[in-house]
């Protein structure tokens, strides 16, 4: 059975709309060498040979590895009830809360959600959440230079390179001047801006887990009427000075950390959270919480700034939803934590880094890079390729760390090692004994 739906004569008509005579005319951009002569699709199997095939192929994947990979994403201990709660139908299962009647429970977990987000960043509102941390830094970018009415960019070049990417690719269009400096220090910062300048960019901690703060960059923005933004790591801010104590106009950030497994690299979430000022500038939705003439409480979305709704062309996104269950595992996670418990969390993953540091550090050869303070990754110097070194690791059932040089040529020697709580002091005494026998 055919499964294309258009007749030929359906395919004349659009051929002749578009002004072509033929489909390989259609598809001429296209190199040869990428086009699909054929599908060259396996027979159909029953469901039970699909699913022993499909097992076999996950059976490739070195899933038992001892992992000190970071870089923004993080092997965080999951509690068992995150997927117990995200599995129950009414979650599971939920839609986009158009009718506030019909959707009290989803509501109010993102409201909550937003809640919990307000609380990690001291800022006054969040939104309903985005899609990762890289679109979510991208988002903000483009409100400053809607606020603003301004051009330029001025990006730390400490800023995670793969956040870096996503906002270059998604701005190459409009025009926009992106300056990549290193801002650590702020005297730095002092010639970069100008009156063209809508907002500067910085990352706490930084790519190289090394913490800052970015108090003097925020008000030298400020005094150039320029926004300030900060890419956080939620754990982190259970114990780092918070962007609002630093005077940041808007805090985004990648959610994985709060009860979301790597998964291969998603599905992931994204948080934004801002200042009063900005409330109507930020992208997506916001749940708001009212009040009736008895007194009581009911859910609705105070603010949709998306195209598909009122705004149309006035949107200050086409954002077209936002990461919903993954923002209910990140809000279960959080009240599970509690205050206190994920003030813990954050100083067990800095005592355990600090720990891999003290022995790593003692092989030889091995070197920091950076002076501190970290958090819970660093940057090691190693005497051979970073990449060599993690690829002979990897067959001893270690993934060490994050070879820099993959995006940062002249670092290739260098390993960016990230501990989490569910590394113990004997996972990391295997790391420091395999290093050191390669080494």
């Amino acid at each position: 059975m055919d499964f294309v739906p258009h007749t030929e004569q359906d395919r004349e008509e659009m051929l002749a709309a578009l002004g072509l005579e033929s489909v390989e005319e259609l598809f001429r951009d296209i190199p040869a060498p990428l086009r699909a002569e054929s599908w060259d699709l396996p027979q159909p199997k029953s469901e039970l040979e699909v699913i022993g095939h499909l097992e076999d192929l996950a059976g490739l994947n070195a899933h038992q590895l001892t992992c000190f990979l970071g870089g923004g994403f993080y092997d965080h201990f999951i509690p068992a009830a995150v997927d117990a709660i995200l599995s129950r139908g009414e979650f599971y299962t939920a839609y986009t809360p158009y009718q506030a009647e019909m959707s009290q429970g989803t509501l109010q977990s993102i409201f909550e959600y937003q809640t919990a987000i307000c609380r990690l960043t001291g800022l006054d509102a969040a939104n309903a959440s985005l899609y990762d941390g890289g679109t979510a830094l991208y988002e903000a970018a483009m409100m400053a230079v809607r606020k603003t009415g301004r051009k330029k960019l001025i990006v730390c070049n400490s800023v995670s390179p793969i956040y870096r990417i996503i906002l270059e690719s998604y701005t190459v269009n409009l025009h926009l001047d992106l300056v990549e400096e290193d801002l650590c220090d702020p005297a730095s910062l002092e010639d970069l801006m100008d009156g063209d300048t809508a907002g500067i960019i910085v990352q706490n901690p930084d790519f190289f887990g090394r913490v800052h703060d970015y108090s003097p960059h925020f008000k030298m923005a400020a005094e150039h009427k320029a926004l300030g933004i900060i890419s956080c790591n939620p754990i982190a801010l259970a114990v780092l000075k918070t962007p609002a104590e630093m005077g940041a106009d808007i805090a985004v950030g990648e959610g994985q950390p709060l009860g979301l497994p790597l998964s291969f690299g998603g599905p992931y979430l994204g948080f934004m959270a801002v200042t009063k000022k900005l409330l109507r500038t930020m992208p997506g939705r916001i749940v708001g919480r009212a009040y009736d003439q008895e007194g009581r409480s009911g859910y609705c979305l105070t603010l949709q700034t998306r195209e598909q709704h009122i705004r149309r062309e006035k949107a200050t996104s086409n954002i077209c939803s936002n990461e919903a269950l993954c923002a209910l595992a990140a809000t279960v996670y959080l009240s599970l934590m509690g205050k206190q418990g994920l003030v813990e969390l954050a100083q067990l993953n800095m005592a355990l880094a600090a720990y891999a540091r003290e022995r790593l550090t003692a092989i030889e050869g091995v070197e920091l890079v950076d002076q501190g303070p970290w958090f819970n990754e660093f940057r090691l110097s190693l005497p051979l390729d970073a990449r060599v070194v993690a690829s002979r690791l990897i067959d001893r059932g270690i993934a060490a760390g994050f070879p820099l040089g993959r995006y940062y040529p002249e670092q290739g020697n260098n390993l960016l090692v990230a501990v989490t709580e569910k590394r113990s002091k004997e996972q990391i005494g295997y790391l420091a004994e395999g290093l050191e026998a390669i080494l």
